[in-house]
């Protein structure tokens, strides 16, 4: 029984895939590699996103170079991300819960915290949890270190995503999870976890 819900943020409740493609396709300019479609984004996309960054380019990253294209993104992200939105209806599907419900993101939590609140949706959350520090890696580690901290235990927990990442992060901490397609990763990837693909997030609900 599914007392809790641990949503993710970009990708699932935040849609701001174009945000993602537009700074992706900003920091890689210099590159002079072809612009991607939100389509040719999610056909190289996964975490550790410098594993994607490589399948873009064909080669290994340089020394530093991660780095360099992480903050670079960032900044042309928080930029394209002022003009995205919520989920067409994450809003609703927050409020028809009734069980405690919290927030584990990648994003970098000074920047989180401030555009979760600017959505007014803040309530919902018993916790929300962004990432302090190196952004960019594999979401395990931070999902075991927000399930400890709401103290839930992870058999009546549901996680709600967009990534093979999230999905991995729920095994890895012993709870459920569905996969949602509004945001980065293909259909076919999410399928290929095992675990329930949906295209809303009041479907997702259902698995609740």
């Amino acid at each position: 029984m599914t007392k809790h819900i641990i949503w993710d943020w970009n990708g699932t409740l935040f849609h701001d895939i174009d945000a993602v493609v537009g700074a992706t396709n900003e920091v890689f300019r210099p590159y002079a590699l072809p612009e991607m479609t939100a389509d040719g984004f999610r056909a190289v996309y996964t975490r550790p996103i410098w594993v994607a960054y490589e399948r873009m380019l064909g080669r290994p990253l340089d020394e530093g170079e991660w780095e360099l294209l992480d903050t670079g993104f960032h900044e042309h992200y928080f930029r394209l991300s002022a003009a995205c939105g919520l989920a067409a209806d994450a809003e609703l599907s927050l409020m028809s819960w009734t069980g405690t419900q919290s927030l584990c993101s990648m994003a970098p939590h000074g920047h989180l915290v401030p555009i979760v609140e600017s959505f007014g949706i803040t309530r919902h959350f018993t916790r929300v949890d962004g990432l302090h520090g190196t952004t960019g890696g594999e979401k395990a580690a931070h999902m075991a270190a927000h399930l400890a901290a709401i103290g839930v235990d992870a058999r009546h927990v549901l996680v709600i995503g967009d990534s093979v990442d999230d999905g991995l992060a729920a095994r890895h901490v012993g709870a459920r999870a569905v996969l949602y397609t509004g945001g980065m990763t293909t259909r076919a990837e999410l399928a290929e976890t095992g675990f329930p693909v949906v295209d809303t997030l009041a479907e997702a609900l259902d698995h609740a």
